[in-house]
């Protein structure tokens, strides 16, 4: 395992994240049902859709290495435009998060893991951390490295998000850290870019 690679992964995912549905959806499950339970379940829901991203960019890392870097460039750029318009558009949490808790139902126990698992597994596929995590996996080829980051990051993501979720979000408005994950799209844009052209 490359701690460079899996710091990459980890920084990269928790910035694009921690403004993302994941984290509403998370802080807004969290105040319904036991927040432990309700980690557990994102926590499952989060290393299924880690696997299957980490599965899917090993199959993209036997294409061509520039038909790679393109798709990440595509990627990092869609996921900076994406994470820039969210910024601009100020949602608030309990708009957001609302629907997702409501998805849920009234539970408790095990089906509080099971409905919260469910709520973010469809939240979170084909979300930009997946498509993000996927690309890093067929730029880096290092699977287990980026697996480890990016899983980390969810992890951590959802873990504040139980424990701090609505002070968080008092000290730091939605908007920045939307930007901050654009901004980190574009570096990685930038540097995906960089390589294309040496």
């Amino acid at each position: 395992m490359d701690p460079a690679v899996a710091g990459l992964a980890f920084v990269a995912i928790f910035l694009v994240e921690l403004p993302d549905k994941t984290f509403l959806a998370t802080l807004v499950l969290s105040t319904r049902y036991r927040p432990v339970l309700v980690w557990l379940g994102v926590g499952l829901a989060f290393a299924l859709q880690t696997g299957i991203a980490v599965l899917l960019g090993k199959v993209a890392s036997l294409l061509p290495t520039t038909a790679v870097q393109l798709l990440a460039l595509t990627l990092f750029l869609i996921g900076a435009v994406v994470l820039f318009r969210e910024g601009r558009s100020h949602h608030s949490a309990a708009e957001d998060g609302e629907e997702y808790a409501a998805k849920a139902g009234d539970v408790h126990g095990a089906k509080v893991v099971l409905a919260s698992f469910l709520v973010l597994f469809a939240a979170e596929w084909g979300d930009l951390s997946q498509l993000l995590t996927l690309t890093m996996v067929a730029k880096y080829h290092d699977p287990v490295s980026v697996f480890v980051g990016a899983l980390s990051a969810l992890l951590v993501v959802s873990g504040l998000a139980v424990v701090l979720g609505s002070a968080l979000l008092r000290w730091i408005p939605l908007h920045v850290l939307h930007y901050a994950g654009a901004a980190i799209c574009l570096v990685l844009a930038g540097v995906t870019a960089t390589e294309i052209l040496t």
